[in-house]
């Protein structure tokens, strides 16, 4: 039976089969029997690589941090974590460059501070209402309250688990609740460039001959 530790665009975390590309943390939210029994324990919620230095952790060992795992990096911005200045400290140099005001680089605690705000209303998941037309890409947005969208290009991507699905068209004119917290959403604006999921690109049609 899979461990309950993958989190969907909407911050919750599951259990599934499913494999994530990336590593996440929010402290120690599960007991001894390797089962969750909180949503966060701290502030600082980040997004890591799988792999570094050849460190290698056994999964929910007892009075350690819950390993999480996310599809991929647009995955984790929508539920709020940031990149790790550890595992990806370029990146989270980018991040915090994309994050605050022109000429100033927050530190890793006074983002936490802004991002905790702005992803959690009381235990539940804060969305913010936006035009569909403004967001950047790699933001995550819901029509039906259920289902996660990714935006890209001129399409949004249906998001599962197991990866994106069908594009679709993206609509104009509209609003939309987004998951994305605003934060996240100026970095992405300013240029920072979120890892995706394979599923995410277009796939690639051989051209017939003759």
């Amino acid at each position: 039976m899979p461990l309950r530790n993958r989190v969907t665009p909407f911050g919750e975390i599951i259990a599934t089969p499913e494999r994530g590309t990336m590593l996440g943390n929010r402290g120690t939210l599960h007991d001894d029997r390797k089962e969750v029994v909180r949503s966060t324990h701290v502030r600082r919620w980040i997004c890591c690589v799988t792999s570094f230095k050849g460190i290698r952790r056994v999964i929910m060992k007892p009075r350690s941090y819950t390993e999480l795992f996310f599809l991929d990096e647009a995955t984790a911005l929508a539920a709020g974590h940031r990149p790790c200045f550890e595992c990806r400290r370029a990146d989270a140099l980018a991040f915090a460059e994309a994050f605050g005001k022109p000429g100033d680089r927050p530190s890793a605690p006074e983002m936490d501070v802004v991002l905790h705000a702005e992803r959690l209303e009381g235990r539940r998941k804060r969305v913010h209402r936006r035009v569909l037309d403004e967001l950047p890409d790699g933001a995550m947005v819901t029509l039906t309250g259920t289902e996660a969208l990714a935006v890209r290009g001129d399409t949004l991507l249906p998001w599962a688990p197991s990866g994106y699905g069908t594009p679709r068209d993206r609509l104009r004119g509209v609003e939309v609740d987004v998951l994305t917290p605003p934060s996240m959403l100026r970095a992405l604006s300013r240029g920072f460039a979120p890892r995706w999921h394979e599923t995410s690109r277009p796939p690639i049609i051989a051209r017939q001959r003759g």
